[in-house]
């Protein structure tokens, strides 16, 4: 027996099953991957249906949906976590890691995904091209622009230049796991593994690890350029986002002390 067409009510029932176990998010995965199967086969997906909608209504009610957002690294943090990282080869990789996911407000994804064929050194700095993202399944691409920074210790060009010289790499992944007696290996690193060395250096610079993770560079980017005074124009086209709705809620955030009319009162 085919499992395929579900019934609304079984779908109904296995979101209810979810809802003790998952979070909103996962569940509505569950859900896509379940439309998505029933697309591929010209079959009406079930997921359309009231009593499904009505369920998931009812869960996102019971559950909440705001995400737990993780801390913005801004660019002090970013310092100090510099500042902790390693010697050698792995302190190499981490700091161009870290300071390249800042600059270029790259999701972790994104990262890892970068070939060193993506990377074009100039005069004015480093063009990072992103062949894919979450935002663009079809694969149009787009060019990121990294400008030399003013200070050589943190500048993320030439942190860049000195992780691929060290590493002795010149194709395939750009940011690569590294073995315990300091080799680089042929194979790229992971999602979770920028989430990971994030944690790691900001436990090091004496900040909460637990708030900070991949997530943070990119939220840190926006928020830090924020500050500064940055336009929403010049902050989407570096983050990539599509929505200004999205990007205002880390300007929100970068202007609640530099707009602040309590800083008038004289106090």
């Amino acid at each position: 027996m085919s499992p395929l067409p579900a019934t609304p009510e079984t779908v109904a029932a296995f979101i209810a099953e979810c809802a003790g176990r998952l979070k909103v998010g996962s569940i509505q995965r569950r859900l896509n991957a379940i439309a998505e199967a029933h697309k591929a086969m010209g079959l009406e997906s079930p997921t359309h249906n009231a009593t499904v909608r009505n369920t998931m209504k009812g869960i996102r009610r019971t559950k909440g949906v705001a995400p737990a957002q993780k801390t913005a690294a801004l660019t002090a943090d970013i310092r100090t976590m510099v500042d902790a990282t390693d010697g050698g080869t792995i302190g190499a990789r981490d700091q161009a890691l870290i300071l390249l996911g800042f600059a270029g407000a790259f999701r972790r994804s994104e990262l890892v995904g970068l070939d060193v064929e993506d990377c074009a050194f100039g005069k004015d700095g480093l063009t990072v091209t992103l062949r894919r993202s979450k935002t663009d399944q079809a694969g149009a691409g787009r060019k990121i622009g990294i400008p030399y920074g003013s200070n050589p210790e943190t500048c993320p060009v030439r942190t860049m230049q000195a992780w691929i010289e060290t590493a002795q790499i010149s194709a395939g992944p750009l940011f690569r796991s590294i073995n315990r007696h300091g080799q680089v290996q042929p194979g790229r690193l992971s999602g979770i593994d920028v989430a990971r060395i994030v944690k790691k250096l900001a436990q090091r610079a004496g900040l909460d690890a637990a708030k900070y993770a991949g997530h943070s560079l990119r939220a840190g980017h926006a928020t830090s350029a924020a500050i500064a005074g940055a336009s929403e124009r010049s902050i989407m086209n570096q983050t990539g986002h599509r929505s200004v709705q999205m990007v205002r809620r880390y300007i929100r955030d970068g202007s609640l002390f530099r707009e602040n009319s309590a800083g008038k009162l004289g106090l």
